[in-house]
């Protein structure tokens, strides 16, 4: 029996669903699973079915919402972009397929399958094959105009290629973050004291929705398309329009995530396939897509309310588990960030035993009241850790209190601080053994300095053991201190040493990346670099010289001088070209009769014989410069197919712009 709910719940429901739309689409950050949202969603359908006239204007069932952002202008689509009904289950698909059949009055009927990208909706318009605008769904009738933002992705082509292109044709598509870049976007907010996005869902929505492209390109967000608004595909079929859309150089999924299907067992055959290979794919996706392949069928089926009868979402049940929280502990990062984790009573999740799981801040925790002792279910989604996603109040035990952010740090015991306007609760000792450990963890790592067999556990046991305590001490082990170590015989000794040996020979970038500054991430490393050349030059840098470097902002110049001002820093780097570690000038970099000597390069659109490291490194080869952006300093801009926003403001400040073809020349 269904809940009977009176008209004052209807109308508390409706309040409550207003709630959750604004956490989702506005705030970007879900209080709610999905699947609980559309639980409730459901629930607002039924009750409102029951009573038509309780149907409040307001009620989430009447419209798509995401308020307009402030700082974007509105824009109207030239066809509403509408969202998608959901099922969870085979029944419910075979019911979507029943009814599809019973309004076309067919016993045939084709159906494209396709990955439902966990990411933001966008629509493209183009006129005359060039991009005019892109704008977020919005309420689906009108969005923000985030085009600045979008060509910053630099797959998404300015000019459609081809010789058939309409006249004016709207794309819709996904934008998305890969999981490596979600994993690396995190890592840096906790380190800056910023709230961690939920997902990459919600990292994707929220970069589209910074008003500065410049902070946007950053993210290296990604889009994939999959359909051409109601009425404008040149072609008869939605499985031809994807065929089309690629043809015209727009980025589409792999041929291996689209099926054709003609019943229901086909299409639970592409999902269980899908199922499988989630786990392995660089980015989210939570289900499928399936549509009526026959696009002059869509007309036919219409839509209802919000959304269309031609297409329906299966989507997976979430990778969850239940378990209990036996304790909640406090890790110290490199910078002092604290970080509440759960420790969990060990659990089955997603292929591995999950015995911990972040709780990435007090906020977190105090928003979702969890506290030791109580039941949770966990998720494992695009997070290295699993997230607990909400607690089941039922099962709490009565002695639970509310857990607090410690008033020390459970590493040393300095008082801890927290800064009006940050999330962040810190450390700020910097001798802190906590610190300590992740700032040594840090500089071996693969982007830093590369040191193979030194993971988290050795570096650990390292630190207990007094062995380590600076990172300049890496280059001070031996074979007895290593035999110390737990589980450390004579391979593993001469693995790490000839790791570390290997070390000291470095690029001056993975050294400046080492050495933990704060804002100052692989891409800021390079620049730095290559601005000095060697290291003297680099330390001897003042925050005016910072400031004229292309690429380098304010914020950055400030971290980085600040920590070239200090004395324990300087002495630090002393004590490592002590221990033989030797950045720095390279020959090539001392070139300076090639033509490439001192320019400065942008890259931009799909080179045919080169990948952007490969040309990266000829230019620098040469003397030559990369930078990121375009500005009044920037010598050249390398453009190849599908150049991006690069191209364009290339061509606003008069820059160079030359082809791959010169380009090849001009390495001659």
């Amino acid at each position: 029996m269904k809940k009977v709910l009176s008209r004052q719940q209807y109308i508390q429901l409706v309040e409550e669903m207003i709630e959750h739309d604004k956490h989702y689409y506005d705030e970007c950050k879900p209080v709610i699973s999905d699947r609980e949202y559309d639980r409730l969603m459901h629930e607002l359908l039924r009750v409102e079915k029951q009573h038509p006239d309780w149907t409040l204007p307001e009620s989430p069932t009447q419209r798509v919402s995401e308020a307009p952002t402030k700082g974007f202008v509105q824009k109207e689509h030239l066809v509403p972009m509408l969202s998608l009904a959901n099922t969870y289950s085979q029944e419910e698909l075979s019911d979507w397929i029943g009814r599809v059949h019973k309004l076309l009055e067919k016993k045939a009927i084709d159906y494209c399958c396709e990955l439902k990208m966990d990411g933001t909706a966008i629509s493209l318009l183009y006129e005359k094959g060039h991009l005019v605008h892109a704008l977020t769904r919005g309420n689906g009738r009108k969005g923000d105009d985030v085009t600045r933002n979008i060509k910053t992705i630099p797959s998404v082509p300015l000019k459609l290629k081809g010789v058939h292109i309409p006249e004016r044709i709207e794309v819709r598509g996904e934008v998305f973050l890969s999981l490596a870049t979600f994993r690396a976007l995190n890592a840096q907010r906790e380190d800056e004291g910023q709230e961690p996005f939920a997902n990459p869902r919600n990292a994707a929505a929220g970069s589209l929705k910074l008003l500065d492209p410049k902070e946007v390109a950053k993210r290296k967000l990604n889009i994939v398309c999959y359909a051409i608004a109601e009425g404008q595909s040149p072609k008869a079929t939605q499985i031809e329009t994807i065929h089309y859309l690629k043809s015209v150089g727009l980025p589409t999924s792999k041929p291996e995530f689209v099926a054709h299907a003609h019943n229901l067992e086909g299409i639970w055959k592409f999902a269980e396939k899908i199922l499988k290979a989630r786990e392995h794919l660089a980015f989210e996706i939570d289900g499928i897509v399936v549509k009526v392949n026959d696009l002059r069928a869509h007309d036919t089926l219409g839509v209802t309310g919000k959304t269309p009868r031609y297409a329906v979402a299966y989507k997976f049940a979430p990778e969850e588990a239940e378990t209990r929280i036996n304790d909640i502990t406090v890790q110290v990062g490199r910078t002092g960030v604290l970080t509440p984790v759960a420790e969990l009573e060990p659990v089955f999740l997603a292929g591995s035993t999950i015995s911990r799981a972040t709780l990435h801040n007090a906020d977190e925790i105090e928003r979702k009241d969890i506290r030791i002792g109580d039941m949770v279910t966990i998720e494992k989604g695009g997070d290295v850790i699993p997230k607990v996603v909400k607690v089941d109040f039922r099962k709490r035990p009565k002695s639970s209190h509310p857990w607090k952010m410690p008033r020390e740090c459970p590493v040393c015991g300095t008082k801890v601080e927290h800064r009006d306007g940050e999330v962040a609760f810190r450390c700020p000792n910097p001798k802190c053994e906590g610190q300590r450990v992740r700032r040594l963890f840090y500089f071996a790592s693969k982007h830093a300095m590369d040191i193979d067999h030194m993971g988290e556990k050795v570096v650990e046991q390292l630190v207990e053991k007094g062995l380590v305590s600076r990172v300049s001490d890496i280059y001070t082990l031996d074979e007895a201190a290593l035999s110390q170590l737990e589980g450390f015989k004579e391979k593993s000794i001469h693995n790490l040493l000839a790791s570390i040996d290997a070390s000291r020979k470095c690029t001056l970038a993975r050294f400046i990346m080492a050495l933990g500054i704060k804002y100052v991430g692989t891409e800021t490393a390079e620049l730095l670099a290559d601005e000095a050349g060697d290291l003297d030059h680099f330390l001897h840098f003042k925050e005016e010289d910072l400031l004229a470097i292309d690429g380098i902002g304010e914020k950055t110049a400030q971290a980085i001088a600040e920590y070239l001002h200090d004395k324990d820093n300087l002495h630090e780097i002393k004590r490592l070209l002590h221990h033989g570690v030797s950045p720095g000038k390279t020959e090539k970099r001392k070139r300076t009769d090639h033509a490439f000597s001192g320019k400065i390069f942008v890259l931009t659109g799909t080179l045919a014989h080169y990948t952007r490291d490969a040309a990266s490194d000829l230019i620098k080869e040469r003397g030559g410069k990369v930078s990121g952006s375009v500005s009044k300093k920037t010598d050249y801009v390398l453009a190849g197919e599908d150049p991006g926003s690069k191209y364009d403001k290339a061509k606003e400040l008069g820059v160079s712009i030359i082809s791959e073809e010169k380009f090849r020349k001009m390495l001659d």
